[in-house]
């Protein structure tokens, strides 16, 4: 028994040298994602994403001779539950970065942890808040609400429509995107006539459609919002007989969403980023070589469809990476340095130029304006016809 005992002991005392030796190699990156419940479509992407390119930079030798260790919590789409998560990041983990945040609501809700704490911290949510007015530590990579309505209101403008209705979630992204559309409206030539809303729990909008289908003057509808919801007010629209031109926002930029909405999808667009039509874009494209190589990797491990979603994570992670290789360290503070200077980097959703007054770096051109057309996506021209 005792000789047993000695042997557990020896094995314990044995695999914690390792372990110690093995975090003094190691850098820790930080990732809170809704990997569960209804932002899952954001998060699982996202997830797998950030697991096999770390993967990757650990075979090729780490960063700055060490090799990452990425620490994921599954927050379920729960702003209390990620800010549990994210202190225990900061306090227990010990992380030097953060690359997660998958919904507007969880983003905003850690973002005081991770900026008290002094950690580099860079979202994957949409609204602008994230990054306006800029936070020291706080960056983002994709799209903004704001630029979603810009593309879809200049989109509009060609096809000679300027008076339109809004269908908005009250979730945060969805409430986000209705007040930046309905502020930068009047400056596009704009006129938004009509508006309706409906909570993140609500499994039918015919009421609200209805009445959008009765107002004299609209044009065409845009809905604001993520998720599940989206795809119901598809089918709804459908359903009523709408024949309106119908625009959804970038947070349904999926397979899935096409799914959810079935036939009903036909017709609809909305902006988004050149990884969904990668094989669609010209040859002299510089995104093109980018959004091929990181679709056909994400296609070929996982299994599914490529997403947007899982894209921005991806440049999260790359933009990170390259920002310590400049650094030529991971002290935190120079990275964050590095990330603000970040210019020319061409990633799935864009080519970045970052600022100090700009932590996006991203600006219209790196939104494509798609149409769903039997079943996938296809590139609208700029006739916009």
């Amino acid at each position: 028994m005792m000789q047993k005992y000695m042997k557990i002991a020896a094995a314990s005392i044995f695999a914690a040298c390792l372990a110690v030796g093995s975090a003094s190699a190691q850098v820790k990156i930080g990732a809170i994602l809704s990997v569960t419940g209804p932002a899952s479509f954001l998060g699982d992407p996202e997830k797998k994403t950030l697991e096999m390119y770390v993967a990757d930079i650990n075979a090729k030798g780490g960063v700055n001779g060490k090799k990452l260790e990425l620490v994921v919590y599954d927050d379920g789409g729960k702003p209390n539950e990620a800010l549990t998560f994210a202190k225990r990041l900061v306090d227990e983990d010990k992380i030097t970065a953060m690359v997660g945040g998958s919904t507007t609501g969880v983003t905003l809700a850690i973002i005081p942890i991770f900026e008290e704490a002094q950690i580099p911290f860079i979202s994957l949510a949409g609204a602008i808040q994230i990054i306006q007015p800029v936070r020291k530590w706080v960056f983002k990579t994709p799209h903004t609400d704001t630029m979603a309505c810009e593309k879809i209101f200049a989109d509009l403008k060609r096809r000679n429509l300027t008076k339109v209705a809004l269908i908005s979630g009250t979730a945060a992204f969805g409430k986000s995107m209705r007040d930046q559309c309905v502020a930068v409206a009047p400056k596009a030539g704009i006129t938004v006539v009509h508006e309706e809303s409906y909570g993140p729990g609500d499994t039918d909008m015919t009421p609200q459609l209805t009445n959008i289908k009765g107002k004299a003057g609209v044009q065409a509808v845009i809905n604001t919002d993520f998720g599940q919801g989206p795809a119901i007010v598809t089918r709804n629209y459908q359903q009523l007989g709408i024949k309106l031109p119908f625009y959804q926002s970038h947070g349904v930029a999926s397979k899935q969403y096409i799914n959810l909405a079935g036939p009903a999808a036909e017709g609809v667009r909305l902006p988004a980023a050149a990884l969904l039509v990668a094989d669609k874009l010209s040859a002299n494209d510089k995104q093109k070589p980018v959004v091929e190589a990181y679709k056909k990797t994400y296609e070929q491990k996982s299994g599914q469809p490529v997403s947007t979603f899982g894209g921005h994570a991806y440049d999260g992670l790359m933009i990170l990476v390259e920002a310590a290789k400049r650094a030529g360290s991971w002290d935190k503070a120079k990275v964050r340095d590095e990330i603000e200077k970040t210019k020319g980097f061409v990633g799935t959703g864009g080519i970045v130029n970052m600022s100090p007054t700009d932590h996006l770096g991203l600006d219209l051109t790196a939104f494509r304006m798609l149409e769903i057309k039997k079943g996938d996506w296809t590139l609208v021209s700029d006739s916009g016809s």
